[in-house]
């Protein structure tokens, strides 16, 4: 599991080939989220996400869920796209504040086929 302390942009600040967060101003810069369960409160929106995170799933570079509290529909749609078209899934659920927080201090996570996280 990763917790990201700001958010992230999947355009631009993220490169699908890698699952790098490359923004030089990210202050988690470096941080692979391919294959974890990735934690953060919102996302910095771009119409052209979709294609970043489906690229991601397609390639195994994505994370292997993503947890807000905020939904974004580019995460969703690009993670929807990814499953129709590649048949690879990275579930993308929303939170509470409160249970965002609980689950910031579990070591590792899983997010079911239902969306139910639990500690893994």
């Amino acid at each position: 599991m990763l917790r990201l302390d700001v958010p992230l942009s999947f355009w631009g600040a993220f490169d699908p080939q890698t699952g790098l967060i490359i923004d030089v101003h990210h202050p988690q810069r470096g941080a692979n989220l391919a294959r974890v369960i990735l934690l953060m409160r919102e996302s910095k929106g771009s119409g052209s996400a979709p294609g970043a995170i489906a690229e991601a799933i397609r390639l195994g570079t994505a994370p292997a869920g993503i947890v807000l509290v905020a939904p974004d529909i580019n995460l969703a749609v690009g993670a929807t796209v990814a499953t129709e078209l590649y048949g690879k899934a990275c579930p993308i659920v929303t939170v509470s504040e409160a249970e965002f927080e609980r689950l910031g201090g579990e070591i590792r996570l899983r997010i079911a086929a239902d969306g139910t996280i639990t500690p893994a």
